[in-house]
């Protein structure tokens, strides 16, 4: 095995070697058998993206590789998964329209954002700031983000429209609309795999391939009954005046917006080619940039409003020779002596001034053979400050997945994990993901635990998973033709469904409110913001890290009495009477600038409600640190205590709190003969000082100057 710190550093790879045959043979049957499961799973995935599905494929070919190679993990399977696929389409919908060039170089983009997010995190050691997203932000997320992606799949399962807007709850409830146009042909082939995949899962030798399994018999079946029925006309062929008016008006509109969206792209580079002074040209071209910003969205609005006229209108469509135009009749007004095909179709969508209609199940279609080719993505100014913030999120969640899963199988394999190398992998997989068609991927639980449970070794295993994927695109892609996008909605639905964990969300409320509250608010934003998944997120984090810094603002104090038993505890909690010897404070929490306030705020006030006890032992366990600033307060507290006769005794501190105290002198100024390394050692003084003290002895009081409440501790 090789040693050399430096070339493991640049090629980890290299730490597999020397490998043997029957180590070779086994990652290379746990790579096809992962490889089975992926193929149907990742073009599931690309559905949800909203990029062609065969995008799904190329994304669990070069990641793959090029993940297992500088990742960390031997076992971790690097590829599209569900919440990143959701997280994609989220990113770039709204800046594209799917499936289209704009919106594959978007993102293409998007994917190399997130690699070089993560490779620079990585090469400065940043893997620890994931910390900074909580597990009930994280819980929250991930359960709104499976009920988002189920909900999203209700169109393909009922063969129904969708629509887009920036508000996802929005469009479902308009999809709800459509309920009656339900395809009964698709609501079949849903319930049929469903079926299918759940029966297959409890046949033992089927359990792991069943959806592969699924995939093929529910194809077979789609190409037998004839399930898909995919048309196109132009407008001239609709015969109804009101649809031809919609479609034509709608392709007016395409025409408009991408004139102006490239008008808007020329206007923004001559904004950026301006002086900064020449404050009247900005401001002209800023005017006119939101100008034509607003006309498109009334011109998208107008078109939204158009499709859903025309989702709604059922059309027919004359017989004859495929090679010949139809004419299309709105129901019920086909003239006598027109014969039809017998079939009910519905507009799909309006694209490049031609109607696609469909009049059957929808399928995936012509995948492209071969393996994907170079490709720049977009690289544009404009592009990168669209993307940037979602592509930060996507690359701290993609993160935390991967990095979750190689922690869980590390502790069964017994493999060093090292974040900041897995950190690279994903990052150098993503960044060589996005110049071969590749969205952003992750770590995989469902493979990489098919990777554990086959034996995997080595990751090795991922490149045949690779391979094998290969293979699949130079040669198999043409079966895929008849494949019902149903049946890889369904695979989702089944995917998605481990993701909702109420007993999860429960069990956190019943540890900590606190927790349970962040979860809960992070669940209900991420709905409410969907499919803007990255402010959900964000809400949930800063909500996090403000509750945190508020319980460290105001850390938990008590006023200490004696036990029946002579330990000291809590006198609120034990009802125990005050002294009137000692005033004993525990003040749990680091002593720093945002909470020594409360800190005085509390020593002042037992002092107060206690005036008669000359001493005031501050039980100094639970202080883990000190800053300048404490470090500050206690000096003056400390002086104007003993200046009002009463003396300040400290018990418990760590050695971190005694070095500050050292360094700046405070130690020398309360006494050496002050300090104590227990409460009971400090209580055992006192209680034998306080009456027969010698005037020369350390804990003596000295004698009061004033009172307290007259006296203030700030200039």
């Amino acid at each position: 095995m090789l040693t050399n710190p430096l070339l493991l550093r640049f090629f980890p790879f290299l730490a597999w070697f020397p490998v043997n045959s029957v180590i070779l043979r086994g990652d290379m049957i746990a790579g096809i058998t992962g490889a089975l499961v992926l193929v149907p799973k990742a073009m599931a995935y690309a559905q949800l993206s909203g990029l062609p599905v065969y995008f799904g494929l190329y994304t669990a070919f070069i990641p793959a590789i090029i993940g297992a190679l500088w990742g960390s993990s031997r076992q971790l399977a690097t590829g599209p998964v569900a919440i990143v696929s959701l997280m994609t389409a989220a990113a770039v919908m709204p800046l594209a329209i799917p499936q289209t060039e704009e919106y594959i170089g978007l993102a293409l983009l998007l994917t190399l954002l997130v690699g070089l997010i993560q490779f620079g995190m990585g090469a400065f050691k940043l893997g620890t700031i994931v910390n900074f997203v909580s597990h009930p932000v994280i819980l929250g997320f991930m359960n709104a983000a499976a009920i988002i992606i189920a909900l999203s799949q209700l169109d393909m399962l009922l063969g129904i429209p969708k629509g887009r807007s920036d508000s996802f709850l929005k469009d479902i409830w308009e999809m709800l609309g459509y309920l009656p146009q339900t395809h009964l042909p698709t609501l079949a082939m849903s319930a049929f795999a469903l079926v299918l995949m759940l029966l297959l899962k409890k046949v033992k030798p089927l359990s792991k391939p069943s959806v592969l399994v699924a995939v093929v018999i529910t194809t077979l079946v789609s190409y037998f009954i004839g399930y898909a029925h995919n048309a196109k006309g132009k407008p001239e062929h609709i015969a109804n005046e009101a649809i031809h008016a919609l479609v034509n008006g709608h392709i007016i509109a395409d025409d408009n917006i991408r004139d102006l969206s490239l008008e808007i792209t020329r206007k923004a580079a001559e904004l950026r080619a301006l002086e900064p002074y020449d404050t009247v040209a900005i401001a002209d071209l800023n005017y006119q940039i939101e100008l034509m910003r607003l006309g498109i969205d009334n011109m998208e609005q107008d078109n939204k409003e158009r499709m859903q006229k025309l989702n709604r209108m059922t059309l027919h469509r004359t017989k004859v020779p495929e090679s010949e135009p139809a004419t299309w009749y709105l129901a019920g007004s086909v003239p006598a002596g027109v014969e039809t095909d017998g079939r009910k179709w519905h507009v799909k969508k309006i694209e490049n001034g031609e109607i696609k209609f469909v009049g059957g199940g929808d399928v995936v279609g012509s995948i492209p053979a071969g393996l994907p080719g170079f490709r720049m993505p977009t690289l544009s100014l404009d592009a990168i400050l669209s993307l940037l913030s979602a592509a930060l999120v996507i690359a701290l969640v993609a993160f935390m997945e991967s990095i979750s899963m190689a922690k869980a199988m590390a502790a069964q394999s017994k493999q060093r994990i090292d974040p900041n190398q897995e950190l690279i992998g994903q990052g150098l997989a993503n960044v060589g993901g996005a110049f071969f068609h590749a969205y952003p991927a992750c770590g995989s639980f469902t493979g990489s635990a098919i990777n554990l449970q086959a034996g995997a070794k080595t990751g090795f295993a991922m490149v045949f998973n690779g391979i094998f994927v290969a293979l699949t695109l130079l040669f198999l892609t043409a079966y895929l033709y008849h494949l019902p996008k149903a049946v890889l909605a369904v695979i989702i639905l089944l995917a998605v469904t481990g993701l909702i964990t109420p007993a999860a969300l429960r069990h956190t409320w019943k540890a900590s409110r606190k927790d349970g509250i962040v979860a809960l608010v992070t669940f209900v934003a991420t709905l409410a913001y969907a499919p803007h998944l990255d402010k959900g997120i964000m809400i949930g984090a800063v909500l996090a890290i403000v509750i945190h810094l508020y319980e460290t603002m105001a850390p938990r104090v008590a006023i200490l009495g004696r036990y029946h038993d002579g330990t000291l505890r809590d006198a609120k909690i034990n009802n125990l009477p005050a002294s009137d010897v000692v005033t004993a404070i525990r003040f749990d929490g680091r002593l720093y600038f945002a909470n020594v306030s409360h800190f005085e705020d509390t020593v002042l006030n037992a002092v107060a409600d206690n005036p008669d006890a000359p001493y005031v032992l501050i039980v100094g366990d639970g202080i883990n640190g000190i800053d300048a600033s404490g470090e500050e307060v206690i000096h003056h507290l400390v002086e104007r205590l003993n200046e009002n006769g009463i003396v300040v005794l400290f018990a418990g501190l760590k050695k971190q709190i005694h070095d500050v105290m050292r360094a700046t002198g405070l130690r020398d100024l309360i006494g050496e003969k002050r300090f104590f390394a227990t409460a009971e050692e400090a209580l055992d003084a006192i209680y034998s000082r306080a009456e027969y003290a010698d005037e020369d002895d350390p804990l003596r009081p000295p004698p009061r100057q004033d009172t307290m409440k007259a006296v203030p501790l700030h200039d």
